[in-house]
């Protein structure tokens, strides 16, 4: 593409769903005046035929002067240079020819050409594509077709054009009515029909909305009336397809209108399947199982009774004494996490038992894949709890999943070695191959849900690592992700990343946290208070996207340990601005590394008595389970103790943050407490001391 001099290759689009208008580059041209104007509109009309000059002069004037073939010239070279203004002397003009005895249109972009062709296409497509065309289409209407000119060639073409419109906003209307929208298209084809009450196909399309909405009384109220408005003001019955749909309505005909939408196609399947498989059937154990993996996707309350029916749906197998029934039943529930603590553990705890029971009851001659989902749920149902057997039965999993060559089993496989690699502190770049691994496997294959998971991974891995632009790329492709195949908690964590940005850039669009790649150790010199308190600010309206969301493993004291990291990394009191106290907030799990802090930060009844508190607290610290908050949960540990004079806990932080020490404290991808580095050298520090 050429600048604004108008190169050979400049880009010229020319408007007539309005006033006539050019543009050149995304650059309004100036056109002239009225008439000018007229020979270009002219032109467009003739859709790339040529127009002899005689025609132009006749079509221009209602009486040609004296010298109108010498005005026409005018005009045309007077356009050439607005469309081509950097077209050298002499050369052929490439957008407004000579082409024998008069000119045409070529090499442009014209917006009633594209708006034809698009709503021709629209009949051919899926109804969805179709949607997405006529929407297009029609949002490139700026005002009436040739506004302003009055000739009559003009006139008729903006009566053709308005009428196409109307083809296409009733062709659109029928699009998103098939796709479940039939309630949200009702008011504007109301506004349609009382506009243009000769269109049959609008009363049809009113009528066929009301009834996709339950409102069958309304959608024949609607066929009468167009029925009576035809006899009466034009003496004629309704068509064949008004008269069919009426017909049709009065039998509660369910694919009423052609093409059912998607509720009903929901109803009729379910009616077929309670109807037609018998009750207490095995089928029905595995169709459960996967309606509850794709309700466990819409979170909140869906997320929550899938849990729950999940575990039922799996004792029901296993009360049935088959084994490969009931591995069928836990693998079909492949459903991945983000998050490395459990939203149930005692639900997991039942998942991994009986995954564990089916795997000893299987057959030696079992497939492959088979037992790799096995392995991969107990994978996945073990994440953040210490011990063994979760990363050995990911790293087994995975090798028979690669074994079997089924690239869903593969994908489900490298999720549960995700959510297990994290034996100690310092594998980000571990889980950053995971996570691309995932990524082009899932693109290759059309899992859309793995491919979601691999984005995330490399999120958090790439915040541990500092990169924050490839960070946000991947954040980027997730949130699009989420949006087409409608999975609403990728928004949760996409937000919190957002809030994690602010935190880690010490300003809202200021540089990356310091301590990253390229940038000097400790914290950045725009993280005062005032960042601080914006950072604060924007953790607390992600903490908003989990109301609802049905992840308590996620939600459970995430805030308040956002705002104390924060606080802790900026050496700023643990209690104070947006940070909570120990007494008003729940602080969940991480109540144990907080609470030294707190203590020390009240000392409401003098400073002796608060340490000595805060040092019980500190002894009491437990490791941190392995996870994506483990190295924070380290570096809180750690400060306490240099807080308080607690050798034996700063020793065991340093020894447990050392592997990381390359790392920043951002690896859940959703808070952080700065480099690891920063701690690393204060809790040196302090036991060089």
């Amino acid at each position: 593409m050429s600048d604004r001099s108008g190169g050979p290759t400049a880009q010229v689009r020319v408007g007539v769903l309005g006033p006539v208008t050019a543009w050149v580059d995304d650059a309004e041209a100036a056109l002239g005046g009225p008439r000018q104007r007229s020979v270009l509109a002219r032109l467009v009309a003739a859709r790339g035929r040529v127009v002899t000059a005689g025609r132009l002069v006749e079509d221009l004037w209602d009486e040609p002067p004296q010298g109108a073939l010498v005005a026409l010239r005018t005009f045309v070279a007077a356009l050439r240079r607005a469309v081509e203004p950097g077209r050298a002397a002499r050369t052929p003009a490439r957008v407004l020819v000579t082409d024998g005895p008069g000119y045409a249109l070529r090499q442009a972009d014209v917006d009633a050409w594209v708006f034809e062709a698009a709503v021709s296409g629209a009949r051919d497509l899926a109804p969805a594509a179709a949607r997405a065309a006529l929407d297009r289409a029609l949002n490139s209407w700026r005002g009436p077709a040739y506004a302003g000119l009055e000739q009559p060639w003009a006139v008729a073409e903006r009566g053709r054009l308005a009428e196409l419109r109307l083809v296409a906003v009733e062709r659109r209307a029928e699009a998103r009515t098939i796709l479940g929208e039939a309630a949200d298209v009702v008011p504007g084809l109301d506004a349609h029909v009382t506009e243009h009450p000769w269109r049959e196909e609008g009363w049809r399309l009113l009528a066929l909305a009301l009834y996709r909405s339950g409102r069958q009384a309304d959608a024949l109220a609607v066929l009468r009336r167009a029925r009576a408005m035809l006899a009466g003001e034009l003496g004629v019955d309704p068509g064949p397809r008004l008269a069919e749909l009426e017909a049709q309505v009065l039998r509660h005909d369910p694919g009423t209108g052609g093409t059912p939408g998607a509720d009903d196609v929901w109803r009729d399947t379910t009616s077929a399947y309670e109807r037609v498989v018998a009750a207490g059937a095995r089928t029905r154990l595995e169709s459960t199982t996967t309606l509850l993996r794709t309700l466990a996707m819409t979170g909140g309350e869906g997320l929550a009774a899938a849990r729950t029916q999940r575990v039922a749906a799996v004792g029901a197998a296993e009360q049935l004494g088959d084994p490969d029934l009931t591995a069928r039943v836990i693998g079909a529930f492949d459903v991945p996490g983000a998050w490395t603590r459990s939203d149930d553990a005692g639900l997991a705890a039942q998942v991994v038992a009986a995954a564990e029971r089916t795997l000893a009851a299987l057959p030696d001659d079992a497939p492959d894949a088979v037992r790799a989902k096995l392995l991969a749920t107990v994978a996945v149902e073990s994440r953040g709890l210490a011990g063994a057997r979760g990363p050995e039965a990911a790293r087994e999993a995975e090798a028979l999943a690669r074994r079997s060559g089924d690239p869903a089993v593969l994908a489900f496989a490298l999720a549960g070695r995700y959510l297990t690699r994290f034996e100690h502190p310092g594998l980000a770049r571990e889980r950053d191959a995971i996570g691309a691994e995932l990524v082009s496997l899932a693109a290759r294959h059309g899992l859309a849900t793995f491919e979601i998971l691999g984005h995330l991974v490399r999120v958090q891995a790439l915040s541990a690592l500092g990169d924050w632009a490839v960070a946000q790329r991947h954040a980027d492709s997730a949130g699009a992700l989420g949006l087409r195949h409608e999975r609403p908690l990728v928004g949760v964590f996409t937000a919190w990343f957002g809030a994690l940005r602010a935190a880690a850039s010490g300003a809202p669009g200021g540089d990356p946290v310091a301590g990253a790649p390229g940038s000097a150790s400790g914290p950045s010199d725009s993280g005062g208070p005032a960042s601080v308190a914006d950072a604060e600010r924007r953790y607390q309206a992600a903490a908003a996207t989990l109301d609802g969301a049905g992840m308590p493993g996620l939600a459970e004291g995430l805030l308040p340990l956002a705002l104390l990291a924060l606080r802790i990394w900026h050496g700023l009191p643990a209690a104070g601005g947006a940070a909570p106290t120990c007494d008003d907030a729940d602080w969940g799990p991480y109540e144990p590394w907080a609470r030294p802090h707190l203590l020390l930060a009240r000392a409401t009844d003098g400073a002796a008595t608060a340490t000595a508190a805060a040092a019980q607290a500190v002894r009491r610290i437990p490791d941190p389970p392995p996870g994506l908050l483990a190295e924070v949960l380290w570096v809180l540990a750690g400060r306490a103790a240099v807080a308080v004079g607690d050798r034996r806990m700063a020793e065991r932080a340093r020894g447990a943050l050392a592997p990381a020490a390359g790392e920043i404290t951002a690896g859940s991808g959703v808070l952080t407490a700065g480099p690891v580095q920063d701690h690393l050298n204060a809790l040196t520090a302090f036991l060089a001391d």
